[in-house]
């Protein structure tokens, strides 16, 4: 069958959020681009993350034209909550930098970017899987797909975008010899529960425990997230609701007698991760953003928002590129990106690290971390690191 042939500025392998954010901004400055994504529109609505937006990416979706929800349906969280030794020790964000956070699910996310892409007349294809890149060395670089009958086709871009995610075809495209991968796996995972319930507290938190690291989130005012450390070859079947709240509640249990509001489990899931760097993030006219370059665990809340902050270099970039033919802003990409990056890599860590308990570990390095939390919740500047990382660096 002959293979349809298009061609446009910048092909987007990839339409979750980062990939449709960069073609809505793309789209505003009057840049042609055209988005291919595997899985159909119903599918990624209604895949239900979680989601802590940073003060850059609230931006993002509000001053740029979106038309998001946000300030609708999101809520507001001005601290967290750090919970160790059965004690609650409050992060106040608005008190040390005057900075907050956004609950606010990734999936709405994407139907606010997915409505904006489509009341603009966006060039969005679902249900079209790439399955080969070719010339990206040259100026002309090709992507090959496949749409959802089966039919094939081929787009000329100048530049092509991966942001397909953690399993992304763009990024294995990279030739192993240019590419360097930098990852740890992690020796725990997260107990992920959807509950029927009302909120069991006004913020979220985080607790440190003898029995394990402990999350307790929201989503809205009737539904609540709540996740638990276990090892990463948990069976969630084997769980009876009565041993997962009773579990939750052991990691929280205090002298202050903080109590869970329970309610019917629906949703049951184990989240294995890890943290990845593939560097670097451009090889010729391919450039990578999101979690095709990068994954974080999500103790941080990093991962969206390390996504965001990508397309916010990449689109100044392309924009300079496109309107004045320099090329500083592209071949400077893959360097400015990676230093928040590995900024953010480091918080994760460190939260990770300081929150979790390894089965391993020994009796000196369970104390040590709660030292550590005590020297965090107990100096101002250590409070102020804490909240000015999890509420974000300014945007380059």
């Amino acid at each position: 069958m002959a293979k349809q042939v298009e061609t446009t500025q910048v092909g987007i392998v990839g339409g979750g959020p980062a990939g449709l954010m960069l073609s809505h901004l793309l789209s505003r400055a009057g840049i042609d681009n055209i988005v291919l994504e595997t899985r159909d529109h119903e599918t990624i609505k209604n895949t239900h993350r979680a989601g802590i937006l940073e003060t850059g990416a609230v931006e993002m979706l509000t001053e740029y034209g979106v038309d998001s929800r946000i300030r609708e349906i999101g809520y507001e969280h001005h601290g967290i909550d750090l919970r160790f030794d059965g004690q609650s020790h409050r992060i106040n964000f608005k008190e040390l930098i005057d900075a907050s956070v956004w609950l606010y699910p990734q999936n709405e996310v994407f139907v606010d970017l997915a409505a904006a892409r489509a009341r603009d007349g966006g060039d969005v294809r679902y249900e079209h899987t790439v399955t080969g890149l070719a010339d990206v060395e040259t100026d002309a670089p090709k992507i090959h797909y496949t749409d959802a009958e089966g039919n094939p086709g081929v787009i000329e871009a100048r530049i092509v975008v991966g942001t397909d995610g953690s399993r992304s075809f763009c990024r294995r495209a990279i030739p192993s010899e240019t590419r360097q991968e930098h990852k740890i796996e992690y020796p725990f995972a997260w107990f992920g529960i959807l509950t029927e319930a009302p909120p069991s507290a006004e913020e979220l938190i985080y607790a440190n425990s003898p029995r394990g690291f402990a999350l307790i989130s929201q989503r809205n005012e009737t539904v609540q997230r709540h996740y638990f450390q276990c090892d990463p070859d948990e069976n969630p079947d084997e769980w009876t609701e009565d041993q997962i709240w009773d579990e939750l509640q052991a990691r929280v249990d205090g002298p202050d007698g903080f109590q869970l509001k329970r309610g019917p489990i629906f949703e049951k899931t184990v989240l294995k991760f890890r943290s990845f760097v593939a560097e670097p993030m451009r090889w010729g006219n391919l450039f990578l953003a999101g979690d095709a370059g990068h994954t974080v665990p999500p103790t941080g809340a990093k991962g969206l928002n390390l996504a965001f902050a990508d397309v916010k270099v990449l689109f100044s970039a392309l924009e300079q590129f496109f309107t004045t033919g320099q090329t500083t802003g592209i071949d400077d990409y893959s360097e400015t990106a990676l230093r928040r990056v590995w900024k953010a890599q480091n918080f994760s860590y460190w939260m990770t690290s300081m929150l979790h308990t390894r089965k391993d570990a020994s009796s000196f390095e369970t104390r040590r971390a709660i030292g550590e939390l005590h020297t965090v919740v107990g100096s101002k500047y250590g409070r102020q690191y804490l909240a000015e990382s999890y509420c974000g660096w300014p945007h380059e």
